[in-house]
């Protein structure tokens, strides 16, 4: 007795080039202390398919392939922020979308069409497409073709380009940015055509949100770009606790100089008072920024603080006028503590510069001081 048995297998063809055209519609949405970048992505493009002249090698014979049983898929990491009416069109012809169709790494999120191949026995096969989609944060694409192009144009001034690609081309300006993509087949170690793999088809373009979320996550061969914040209000209060050490230690060198100099005696608790009161600046400047913006928070915790030691110091150096100097200085540090945290770049380096040039003018000023010298009233009650 004989047997016989039909085996269906998927073959997967990779287009052999992709040309894609993304524009980026960004703008900062902010709830409550929280901020995100969101985007709306507009993504048009066409494909061109053909079987390869040595499809033999593949153990597959040309007509054995039931080419009108064909699905044209695209993968979507996340497809609750697609857009209404995508479009794929055949020759002209509209085709008609089924939701599905991703790869495992999308999760088989997407969507594809059936469509009949047929005309791939002897001529290659054009597709154009168009959609939109809404995501945040970073915008993924894996590329699959033998040849992908992909240009980005956006408004939003920081990006960042990751991923296991790089940009051909970018040109960054401070109205928006636009990149050039150019990845193909050999630099994916990836074949344009293989068999059995089911689960894992070839896309004719395959994007995503953020990455960085469980269900966006993208392939490792994939390019990324994150429209980044630069000088948000966490990073800036962080920025700010790192020259705490510069409003501490000139305002006691302050005190110091009246206690060494002015002959006032300042004790070790009207310090300690003091740098706590200077510490409790950075606590104000978080809670508040929170509330109201950073730029208003440090113009309120910055005119608390000096005004609270300013007082303090009046008490403390029994005149006001030797106040009004901690005063003067408190204001001028925050004063420069605001420009610096504003600075995009070279902020660090501007501040180490200030820093610089202020010690120097602390050690002129010093330099003929007799630091060991007992004080009059040490002299008084010595005598």
């Amino acid at each position: 007795m004989t047997r016989s048995r039909e085996v269906i297998e998927e073959l997967t063809l990779a287009p052999e080039q992709v040309d894609v055209e993304t524009g980026l519609a960004s703008q900062p949405l902010q709830r409550s202390i929280y901020e995100v970048v969101v985007y709306d992505a507009q993504v048009s493009g066409g494909a061109r398919f053909a079987l390869p002249a040595d499809l033999e090698r593949s153990g597959v014979p040309l007509a054995a392939m039931d080419l009108a049983r064909a699905e044209l898929r695209f993968g979507l990491s996340d497809p609750r922020g697609l857009g209404a009416n995508p479009r794929v069109t055949l020759a002209g012809q509209p085709l008609r979308l089924q939701p599905g169709g991703g790869t495992g790494a999308t999760g088989g999120r997407g969507f594809f069409a059936w469509l009949d191949a047929s005309a791939l026995r002897g001529q290659a096969i054009l597709v154009d497409f168009a959609y939109h989609f809404r995501g945040n944060g970073a915008l993924t694409m894996a590329p699959h073709a033998g040849d992908t192009r992909w240009r980005v144009r956006s408004a939003w001034p920081h990006p960042s380009f990751q991923g296991a690609f790089l940009p051909a081309e970018r040109i960054l300006r401070a109205d928006g940015f636009e990149a050039t993509y150019r990845v193909g087949n050999l630099a994916l170690g990836r074949s344009l055509i293989s068999t059995g793999a089911a689960s894992e088809p070839a896309q004719v373009v395959e994007m995503g949100s953020d990455p960085s979320q469980p269900n966006g996550a993208m392939p490792a061969q994939a390019a990324r770009i994150s429209l980044m914040q630069p000088v948000d209000l966490y990073s800036q209060v962080n920025r700010a606790t790192k020259y705490g050490f510069l409003f501490i230690g000139f305002t006691f060198l302050a005190f110091l100089m009246f206690d060494v100099i002015g002959g006032v005696r300042v004790s070790a608790v009207e310090y300690l008072l003091v740098g706590v009161g200077l510490i409790l600046f950075f606590v104000l400047l978080l809670a508040l920024a929170e509330v109201v913006g950073f730029t208003a928070a440090c113009l309120i915790a910055s005119a608390a603080i000096a005004g609270l030691n300013t007082a303090y110091s009046a008490a403390v150096l029994k005149s006001w006028r030797r106040a009004g100097y901690i005063g003067g200085l408190l204001v001028a540090l925050y004063a420069v503590l605001y420009v610096l945290l504003s600075l995009e770049a070279y902020s660090l380096l501007i501040g180490s510069l200030m820093l610089f040039v202020a010690l120097a003018v602390v050690m002129y000023l010093t330099r003929n001081l007799n630091w060991g010298a007992p004080r009059e009233e040490e002299q008084i009650a010595a005598a």
